[in-house]
């Protein structure tokens, strides 16, 4: 099972990863440099397509860690995958307190209609710094899950 498991984990962890490190390359550059009607368009966009995706990536990283970590024959290895959960978790908590709220304010916005205090509460420095954050940390779990596997190869 765990050679079927750990393979599993590290896909999912690297999907969540790829996303969130093309945020960062990609995304977050062009919503940031966006003026406010066009950035509320695009962000609802981009939130409404990684939204169902991301949880799956994240909780299956996370019960997977935890099993592998449970069950695995190599004492670093169970270390690691303890690290992957850590960091899973962080992640996840950082996506349901910071990010996802900001996801479900923005899109009740009309771009063409916002807010006349929207400048005051524009929500994009403060959501570009917690996704950088779940960023690195969601890239470090691949790490931790990589090296991980490597040593039960």
């Amino acid at each position: 099972m765990i050679a079927y498991l750990a393979p599993l984990v590290v896909l999912l962890n690297g999907l969540a990863a790829g996303v969130l490190f093309g945020t960062q390359l990609g995304g977050w550059p062009l919503l940031a440099a966006l003026p406010a009607d066009r950035y509320v368009h695009a962000h609802a966009f981009f939130a409404t397509r990684y939204d169902p995706a991301m949880p799956i990536c994240l909780l299956g990283t996370l019960a997977g860690d935890i099993w592998l970590a449970a069950v695995s024959p190599h004492a670093v290895a169970r270390g690691l995958f303890v690290v992957g959960a850590v960091l899973a978790v962080a992640t996840i908590t950082i996506s349901l307190t910071k990010n996802v709220p900001v996801n479900k304010w923005v899109r009740t916005l009309d771009p063409d209609n916002l807010p006349a205090d929207f400048a005051d509460r524009d929500p994009r420095w403060r959501w570009g710094a917690w996704n950088q954050r779940r960023s690195a940390l969601t890239v470090l779990a691949l790490v931790a899950n990589c090296a991980a596997l490597t040593l039960l190869l």
